[in-house]
């Protein structure tokens, strides 16, 4: 009985502990998820154009000048 109660005891500890540290490290969790967002929405970006097709350079260009195309 003396060893499932520690167990309990050790478990809660360390969900107060790593709660503390989330708590007081904010900014550093926060960086962490958008830097993990903005790589997988790097990834996607990639695929995508891996399967899409080619542009010619003048076509992006345009893109890139805010030229719209009519085709």
């Amino acid at each position: 009985m003396g060893t499932l109660a520690d167990d309990n005891t050790l478990k809660n500890l360390l969900k107060q502990a790593l709660m503390e540290v989330l708590e007081e490290n904010k900014d550093v969790v926060r960086d962490l998820l958008m830097e993990a967002m903005e790589d997988t929405a790097l990834i996607h970006a990639i695929e995508e154009g891996e399967s899409s097709g080619e542009a010619d350079r003048d076509e992006i260009f345009e893109i890139l000048q805010g030229v719209q195309r009519t085709s």
